[in-house]
């Protein structure tokens, strides 16, 4: 009976990771092929483009004091997670084909851990972001009234919550000790621990949709009554964009992350092997949402847009050899809310002659100065 018991306690810590993929009925490619090529060039593609769209927002919101609120410090964080998630899936492109087999146990636990770190992040984020701006439409505020300190305290415990579930399968949820419960898609996972995974992200996601259907419908009706007594069309464009936004939030989530998450609940309720032909697909397909949050978030933003323009033109020497931009300085909503629009305008002679009206002037910074 003794023997028994510590035959089922084995682990098998010290077994290459081929071992393990066999163990799973899980191929590991020997050579490179045409498959193998096509999903680690499209990963580092999209890699690329999430890091520096990532890249982007976080310094617009850091230069431009107009973003300096809960809400800008939130979008901030969730670029910081997506940006995070393009170099965990960087790394993995660099892991990935006939290199896997080469790995340690540890090493493909810190693999794996990287990306449900960063995509657990991602979607923390996502949720924080709805909730508050269900609370601050709820109250009427444009912005919320949480301090800084419970802003870096809440963005704190994303990346602790986000951490941990990254190091849950290499603290002891694992198939290591009993290779009967391993997945197919991740060899050395627990079945038990990608259900769980994957229910908590589909839990968020339901959150999601309930947040931002509550908004939806309470702008909605908001409006209409606006619109029985006053005639204020800004508002209506308003509704409308935030109509508009929620519908590409929610859409884009759908289609990046549902086929991933039904994946993972058949290959741990399963011993299906489809999910071993198309799991790649859909991993670049979640990872698409990295590169999508930024476009969803930031770029519908006008002050977003008008900053990221501002940025670009100063990395381009020909714009600043023109001086086309000069000065740049960011104001508060304060500071713009108690100025003169006729302060926005100065006039410019060519050398022909011809006066010009400029707006904006004074919101340039001068990229040319050395």
């Amino acid at each position: 009976m003794a023997a028994v018991t510590a035959a089922k306690q084995t682990c098998y810590y010290n077994e290459s990771i081929l071992f393990f993929y066999n163990n799973s009925h899980k191929p590991i490619s020997e050579t490179w092929r045409t498959q193998d090529y096509i999903v680690v060039s499209l990963g580092l593609t999209v890699c690329v483009f999430i890091i520096l769209a990532n890249i982007l927002v976080m310094t617009a919101i850091f230069v431009n004091r107009r973003f300096h609120y809960p809400i800008y410090y939130l979008l901030g964080n969730l670029a910081a997670a997506d940006l995070f998630a393009g170099l965990a899936y960087m790394h993995l492109m660099f892991h990935t084909g006939p290199w896997t087999q080469k790995l340690t146990v540890y090493q493909w636990f810190l693999r794996q851990g990287l990306i449900d770190t960063s995509l657990t992040a991602s979607v923390i984020n996502l949720m924080a972001i709805a909730l508050e701006r269900h609370q601050t439409i709820f109250t009427m505020q444009l912005h919320s009234k949480m301090t800084n300190q419970r802003v870096l305290l809440l963005i704190l415990g994303i990346w602790v919550v986000a951490t941990l579930m990254g190091l849950v399968p290499t603290m002891g949820w694992n198939c290591v000790c009993n290779l009967k419960k391993c997945s197919m898609m991740a060899p050395l996972y627990h079945k038990d621990y990608l259900v769980f995974w994957a229910v908590l992200n589909l839990v968020s996601f339901t959150i999601m949709v309930v947040v931002y259907t509550r908004i939806f419908m309470y702008v909605r009706h908001k409006s209409q009554r606006m619109s029985q007594h006053t005639t204020q069309v800004k508002h209506k464009e308003t509704v409308v964009s935030l109509m508009r936004t929620v519908f590409v939030i929610l859409g884009c989530f759908v289609i990046c992350w549902t086929p991933g998450l039904v994946l993972l609940l058949l290959d741990g309720v399963t011993d299906d092997t489809f999910v071993l032909k198309v799991e790649k697909y859909f991993l670049v397909l979640a990872e698409f949402n990295s590169l999508m949050n930024p476009i969803i978030y930031s770029y519908r933003d006008q002050d977003m847009r008008r900053t990221f323009k501002r940025i670009l033109c100063c990395l381009c020497p020909r714009a600043g050899q023109r001086g086309e931009h000069a000065g740049v300085h960011f104001n508060t909503l304060d500071q713009e809310a108690g100025r003169n629009p006729k302060d926005d305008l100065i006039t410019m002679t060519q050398p022909n002659g011809t006066q010009l009206v400029l707006r904006e002037a004074e919101d340039l910074q001068n990229c040319t100065e050395t």
